[in-house]
């Protein structure tokens, strides 16, 4: 039996190490796990009792439609519910976008680096992906290249906003000027999977570009800002003309009972996610403070992680810091190292530690 002829080039998703696995290797008693872009104040207090008193009438599948979710969506995006698709995380959204309108020979257009489920999707489909650099001084998407990448194949065009792993964010205004140029046949998808960290603008996601846009679509997940990793949920805004396409690619029970009651939950407490977001932009600014005074080159994020050079094998240092009780994320891009913002005495810590060892 012969996999799948797409499949030849690509590797399984290799996930981060787990926090027990770590402690027991290491035999350590405390691993802060710093890999992953998790929300280190874990989800809303509000979540947590909903759940103990969600765990009844498991024994259904749960609402195909999630209708009561995406009514929770569409009032807080201020969208029509038949305008959302909802996955198991933004993993399974790019999953079925992908499948649904990408066929052999068709082209994608991707920053490089930016996040590797668009790539692995697009391939598994037998598209072409072409990889636009991002800016090296700034860690941009590089919007003009970008339309010059376009073809006559282009299908889907990605734009991680802020971009993972560089943290960089585009304002809106860029995006919109970007878009008007890209032909109405080409789709555009913003992922927003970090737009609630975003605080150099006021307005910081494409979704008013819908009003007036025919192509594009706004991805969102949970798993960041309001905690909810584990549960697996994310949705996207979209055009309703590929509604029924992706109705047909989702499966039919794609999103838990229990991810679904999370995720209305979530939304209603916004003071949990300013709390994070606050907490996060101090944490950025030490960070930032930090790499100056060491003169390793960073990108500004806006996100909550940060992305620089340490200007040596990052994968022998991540090891390093591993043996010392911090799982952070190396290998996607040689000598850089992204670290996801933790609690504030984390964060010095691992300083502490790299100071010693840069």
């Amino acid at each position: 039996m012969k996999e799948k002829a797409t499949l030849a080039s690509l590797s399984p998703y290799v996930p981060g190490r787990p926090i027990a696995d770590v402690q027991k290797e290491f035999k350590l008693d405390k691993v802060v796990k710093l890999a992953s872009n998790e929300n280190p104040f874990g989800f809303s207090q509000r979540v947590q009792e909903a759940l103990a008193q969600s765990l009844t009438g498991l024994e259904y599948y749960p609402d195909g439609g999630a209708k009561a979710l995406k009514k929770a969506i569409a009032n807080v995006n201020q969208v029509s519910e038949e305008r959302i698709l909802v996955g198991a995380g933004l993993d399974d959204v790019i999953q079925i976008i992908s499948r649904s309108l990408l066929s052999p020979g068709d082209e994608i257009i991707v920053a490089d680096p930016t996040f590797s489920q668009y790539e692995l999707h697009a391939v598994i489909e037998g598209a072409k992906v072409v990889k636009v650099p991002v800016k090296q001084s700034s860690g941009e998407m590089d919007l003009e290249a970008m339309l010059e990448a376009i073809t006559a194949k282009t299908k889907i065009i990605w734009l991680c906003n802020p971009n993972n792993p560089t943290g960089t964010y585009l304002p809106q205004s860029l995006i919109r000027a970007f878009i008007e140029k890209v032909p109405t046949d080409v789709l555009v998808i913003s992922d927003e999977a970090y737009q609630e960290y975003v605080t150099d603008e006021a307005i910081s996601t494409s979704l008013p570009l819908l009003e007036t846009l025919s192509n594009i679509i706004v991805m969102r997940t949970f798993s960041k800002a309001y905690g909810l990793a584990g549960l697996r949920i994310g949705y996207a805004i979209i055009p309703t003309t590929v509604s029924r396409a992706f109705d047909i690619v989702r499966p039919p029970f794609n999103t838990s009972t229990i991810a679904q009651k999370a995720a209305i939950v979530a939304l209603e407490d916004q003071a949990f996610i300013e709390h994070s977001v606050a907490v996060n932009q101090e944490e950025l600014a030490k960070w930032e403070t930090f790499l100056e005074a060491k003169q390793l080159p960073y990108y500004h994020s806006q996100a909550n992680f940060i992305f620089f050079d340490v200007k040596q094998d990052s994968k022998a240092l991540a090891h390093q810091l591993m043996q010392r009780g911090f799982i952070v994320r190396a290998g996607l891009r040689p000598e850089w190292l992204r670290i996801t913002i933790g609690h504030a005495a984390d964060n010095q810590a691992i300083r502490t530690i790299l100071e010693e060892l840069l």
